[in-house]
């Protein structure tokens, strides 16, 4: 078994910014592991300019971006083409390589920076036939970024996020036709003018309040059939994109001692990034989908700082901690316990989502007194920041994040 200061698991912006960070602090017995043959993480298959202004302070494609987030941790020790395969208390890491076979790494530390993955179409209950051409937008970028290969002429695509928009970029540099793009809620998820320059400068219909009934050919697509206003409607493509529904990469934690959260089904954290184990570090969109790649960086910048506060000493013990509970229609909030002293608390925590629309007020309170409250018109996967971390006394023992509906 090898020993570290710190095992970063994931080569992706949270994972490589982490590295660099704690080398920039002086802890240089650092291992980045990561699954892929490159650097970079998702970025890499996103070739549309998105990337890198608030890292590297210029608009850059994500393949771009991925070789500079590369280039920032050249010399350190890279592990690619090494999959983990389980943890385990005291910082343990089963990793395995086509090559060295299966192996044991241990960090004082170990940072969890998998990312995210999509939801196949197998989980989302549509009908239909299983034809050829149906794809999620990750695998659509790899496609046509990376392999150069156009899967079909003629794509819906299903869902109104960020993600999307960049699958219908994604669908323009391939040569490839969007016949539409649906949404099954009144508006797109996005932020406007997202649907106006889809419409207007991509020429492709969104079409909202629209319900995916079933994907229809023998060998490959033919069509989708939808319903809208109460109407079925029939759409004639050869390929289906579906985009959003992310969740974090948590398949080798299912069996762990790491304790997930059920709103973001990422680990659970306190203030100072650490998961129910001390030892387990978090950053990036393991603890929730989604965020931008420049969050993700940020974050494990944050992440890495706290761990050196940690190998030095200076975090308070996880114990004892206060609970940060919720009510509908939220779907989660982040961190999800404070430990105290509660302290200074990064900027890029004390975010929420919600389930479903909705206007009310959203509110803070600890003990069950109100700290803090605003009213808004909120919308499904706009993140919602909670500016409290100054309001909260150090004596605290519970916290609870409510929304209000009107």
């Amino acid at each position: 078994m090898s020993r570290h200061d710190v095992v970063i698991l994931g080569g992706g912006p949270a994972g490589l910014s982490a590295a660099r960070r704690l080398a920039d602090l002086g802890i240089r017995n650092v291992v980045v592991v990561e699954r892929e043959a490159e650097l970079g993480g998702m970025p890499r298959h996103c070739g549309h300019l998105a990337f890198g202004l608030r890292e590297f302070h210029r608009l850059l494609s994500g393949p771009a971006y991925a070789r500079r987030l590369a280039e920032t941790v050249r010399g350190l020790d890279i592990r690619t083409r090494t999959t983990v395969a389980a943890i385990a208390p005291g910082g343990e890491v089963r990793v395995m390589h086509p090559d060295n076979g299966v192996g044991t790494i241990a960090g004082r530390a170990v940072l969890l920076a998998f990312g995210v993955r999509e939801t196949p179409r197998s989980t989302r209950l549509v009908s239909g036939d299983r034809p050829w051409g149906v794809t999620t937008a990750g695998a659509l970028q790899q496609f046509v970024y990376l392999s150069r290969i156009r899967p079909f002429r003629r794509a819906v695509v299903v869902g109104s996020e960020l993600v999307a928009f960049s699958a219908l970029l994604t669908l323009r540099h391939g040569g490839i036709a969007a016949a539409a793009m649906i949404e099954a809620g009144p508006r797109i998820t996005a932020r406007r003018p997202g649907d106006w320059i889809a419409r207007l400068l991509l020429g492709v219909p969104v079409l909202t309040q629209a319900k995916l009934l079933a994907i229809h050919g023998k060998d490959k697509v033919e069509a989708v059939e939808i319903e809208r206003s109460g109407a079925r409607q029939t759409i004639a493509c050869d390929g289906v994109v579906f985009t959003g529904e992310f969740r974090p990469e948590t398949a080798v934690l299912a069996q762990s001692h790491l304790a997930l959260d059920p709103g973001t089904r990422g680990p659970a954290i306190d203030q100072y990034w650490r998961s129910s184990d001390p030892q387990f570090f978090v950053a990036g969109n393991m603890l929730r989908p989604v965020e931008t790649a420049g969050v993700a960086w940020a974050e494990g910048c944050a992440a890495a700082d706290a761990i050196a506060a940690g190998l030095a000493g200076q975090l308070p013990p996880p114990e004892p901690a206060v609970p940060v509970s919720i009510g509908a229609p939220l779907k989660y909030v982040y961190p999800q316990r404070l430990t105290l002293p509660i302290g200074d608390i990064s900027p890029l925590l004390m975010k929420a989502r919600i389930l479903s629309a909705a206007r009310g007020r959203l509110r803070v309170s600890a003990d069950g007194r109100q700290l803090w409250s605003r009213w808004m018109t909120a919308l499904p996967e706009r993140r919602l920041s909670l500016p409290i971390a100054r309001l909260l006394p150090d004596d605290v023992n519970s916290v609870a994040v409510e929304f209000i509906k009107d």
